[in-house]
């Protein structure tokens, strides 16, 4: 226990960093999986199979091999098309930029599938009855679909949102000081890695409590009046 709050500093910080890297993807993944929803769900082909090539490319490929790729071949990637074409010199890609974009893209192909199938789970019905009753575009989503949407995708959005917390570790590997990073540089300091990680053990699981507490609570507002089975 003295050796943790001797080092106490370096694990905060390590913490922090993967909170804010944790929330930084989940901005990204909302993004795309939101724009991969609205795609897949089109009537556009083309946006179908581009939504259709994103989900089964991201998702067939490892998270820890992806986050290699796009921290070392697309640094090289961009200073070579740089150097190419002449439009702007040498850009370092850094690790948490890397880290928060891949994640993102990598889960936004996860919440993609969340999304559409909890919009196609709202009945057409309601829909076409606010079309029917005159309601624009901008009225019928933020009343019909919007929060219905919510209240169907919090459960898998809860267990992505879980998962994507975690696999914020991996960013570790590329030189991020997040939590794992951190725990490991002190636990081989010391001499007692055991020790450190499993204080990020506890760490995580913390954070993963938080969250799905959070999320539980926003599940029983977004389903409150609604009777189940």
């Amino acid at each position: 226990m003295d050796l943790i709050l001797e080092y106490q500093s370096q694990l905060i910080s390590g913490t922090l960093m993967t909170i804010k890297l944790a929330l930084s993807s989940l901005v990204v993944a909302l993004f795309f999986g939101l724009l991969g929803a609205w795609a897949k769900l089109s009537s556009n082909r083309l946006a179908q199979r581009v939504a259709n090539l994103y989900t089964t490319i991201v998702r067939g490929i490892p998270d820890l091999v992806l986050i290699l790729l796009v921290f070392y071949g697309g640094q090289v990637t961009l200073n070579n098309t740089g150097a190419a074409t002449g439009l702007w010199g040498y850009v370092e890609v850094s690790q948490f930029i890397a880290g928060a974009g891949t994640i993102g893209v990598i889960f936004g192909a996860y919440f993609t599938e969340t999304f559409r199938g909890a919009i196609m789970a709202i009945p057409r019905g309601q829909i076409e009855a606010g079309i029917s009753c005159g309601m624009p575009q901008s009225l019928i989503f933020r009343h019909i679909i919007w929060p219905q949407m919510v209240r169907f995708a919090l459960p898998g959005f809860t267990n992505n949102w879980l998962v994507q917390l975690k696999t914020t570790a991996l960013v570790s590997v590329i030189g991020l000081q997040d939590l794992v990073y951190n725990a490991f540089t002190a636990g081989r300091s010391t001499d007692k890695l055991f020790t450190f990680m499993a204080a990020a053990f506890v760490i995580y699981l913390v954070l993963t409590g938080i969250s799905d507490l959070l999320l539980r609570a926003l599940d029983r507002r977004y389903s409150r009046g609604v009777v189940r089975a």
